[in-house]
């Protein structure tokens, strides 16, 4: 394509060479890049399929400006043209506001006027300093790949952190910042009530960063100096994982094949909160998901869109709790349903009797491990006879933190070390590695994470022994041998040089 002719005179070549490095610098302002579909990015111009003469008139005539008459153009498909807008505007963002610190001695307009319309925080508008630390404190959580953004205010001033890797890390302290209006602030887009102070609310935020979905849930809690506010960021973009890339060994990932294509049934996911039981859940249901088969979720919240698949949202506040809403899919004609939790004794009586007549039920559940599920549902009110003819398989699951590729030390491992490994019955390695930390992995010593997973199959043996109301050490025995265990997956993980067994001891625990 070629750009439209702009009319300009031809500059001297010191100051074309001038002018080049200001356009360099000189971008289009993201929002009319966005809705042009044109980015101008210095040396060249890239534009999508919805691209707009509009745009490229002004690309043209930054270009001439800039001394550039003779400039490539690139085409790219819409999904390309989104990554591309993002990657290039998310990194001058994060310069433009690191340049200096936002000043608060200014009106605070339009807080009160803010709707929740969905925005993008690469966008760039003349707005409130408020508005802007606001903008700019989501953008840097989500650019960060945080999980959560705690405002944390205290007697001195506000804090700001964000959880990466299952840590929470310290990105803003600032005693100047005037703390009721940031939550405010936070309050409105989230669709909250902000003269209520004395109650929690919950609500969501939908964001964008650059053609990326971003779905955050908000939760408000009174404190002593203020309410404190903590937002789960849901990144919808990101996709879901393939079994592989979960961390799952070859027969685990042939046990999830085997259950998922199980006629009836409740197939359950445990662990604590944030250690992937979701993502695991997905999956499965990917599995699942053949043409002649009706899937049916009730989740709280949707974390992924999933094609083919009817999705529905819980709402408490309205009575469409996970029992109800459980009950309503069972009207629906389904032959798997997905229950995003199993938090109740009505719930679970619900999911069993699901399982009874001919349904495949995935849901998850906290319990500290794969045999502790059938602990926590006779807790919750299950009888054993029932847990044994509906119950098909359990996946317990952590997260570890991956070691840092560039600092991670090896060393041979001492007696205490190599003693962990003798006792779960596997072979001591030669060289175990330690964190040390470095500038690539912020001085932590781990970069990601990776998962380790326990799964048992409710066979002949286990199933009679849930019957018979055998406890946990007894239907452990039977049901995985010390290696399969998490934390016996976890030393797996350490002799492999993946993580630390500092870190495995920390999330799993030797309970040997």
């Amino acid at each position: 394509m070629t750009l439209p002719k702009a009319e300009i005179t031809h500059p001297s070549p010191a100051a074309s060479a001038l002018a080049t490095e200001g356009a360099r610098s000189a971008r289009l302002p993201f929002a009319f890049a966005r809705d042009h579909q044109v980015i101008w990015d210095g040396t060249g111009v890239r534009y999508g399929p919805g691209v707009t003469q509009m745009g490229l008139r002004e690309a043209g005539r930054r270009a001439a400006a800039a001394g550039l008459f003779d400039v490539e153009t690139t085409a790219l498909a819409a999904d390309a043209f989104e990554s591309t807008l993002g990657r290039i505007y998310e990194d001058g963002a994060d310069e433009d506001a690191g340049e200096a610190p936002l000043s608060f001695e200014l009106e605070d307009e339009g807080i009160g006027g803010t709707t929740t319309r969905q925005r993008d925080l690469l966008e760039q508008t003349g707005e409130a300093p408020v508005i802007q630390l606001v903008n700019q404190l989501l953008r840097q959580a989500v650019s960060a790949g945080a999980s959560d953004l705690h405002i944390e205010p205290y007697e001195d001033g506000l804090r700001a952190r964000i959880r990466i890797d299952g840590f929470l890390q310290k990105i803003m302290d600032r005693s100047d910042v005037p703390t009721r209006r940031v939550v405010s602030r936070l309050k409105v887009m989230a669709g909250l009530d902000i003269a209520e102070t004395r109650l929690p609310q919950d609500g969501r935020i939908p964001l964008s960063l650059g053609g990326r979905m971003i779905d955050t849930r908000v939760s408000s809690l009174p404190g002593h100096y203020g309410e404190r506010i903590v937002l789960r960021i849901l990144d919808r973009s990101a996709g879901l994982m393939p079994l592989e890339g979960l961390g799952l060994s070859p027969a685990q990932v042939a046990l999830l094949e085997r259950m998922s294509a199980m006629p009836n049934g409740i197939i359950l996911a445990t662990g604590p909160t944030g250690a992937g039981k979701t993502t695991t859940l997905y999956s499965l249901l990917q599995l699942a998901n053949r043409d002649e088969r009706n899937i049916v979720t009730v989740e709280d919240p949707i974390e992924y869109d999933l094609p083919g698949i009817s999705q529905s949202q819980i709402n408490a506040e309205i009575g469409m709790t996970f029992a109800n809403g459980l009950r309503a899919t069972l009207r629906q004609d389904p032959d798997v349903i997905l229950v995003g939790e199993i938090r109740d004794g009505e719930t679970a009586s619900v999911a069993a009797q699901a399982a009874l007549t001919g349904h495949l039920v995935f849901s998850s559940l906290h319990a500290n491990g794969s045999v502790g599920a059938v602990v926590r549902l006779r807790d919750l009110g299950l009888d054993d006879f029932l847990i044994a003819a509906t119950l098909r398989g359990v996946i317990a699951q952590r997260l570890l933190r991956r070691l840092c590729a560039d600092c991670c030390a090896p060393h041979a491992p001492t007696p205490s070390e190599a003693a962990h490994f003798t006792r779960y019955g596997l072979e001591v390695p030669t060289a175990v590695c330690v964190a040390t930390g470095c500038d690539s992995c912020g001085g932590s010593g781990y970069a990601g994470r990776i998962g380790v997973f326990e799964m048992i199959e409710v066979g002949a043996a286990l199933r009679a022994a849930i019957d018979s109301g055998a406890n946990e050490a007894a239907m452990q025995a039977l049901a995985v041998s010390e290696a399969e265990t998490l934390f016996g997956q976890g030393l797996a993980e350490v002799a492999a040089g993946r993580t630390s067994l500092a870190e495995t001891l920390r999330v799993v625990g030797d309970v040997a």
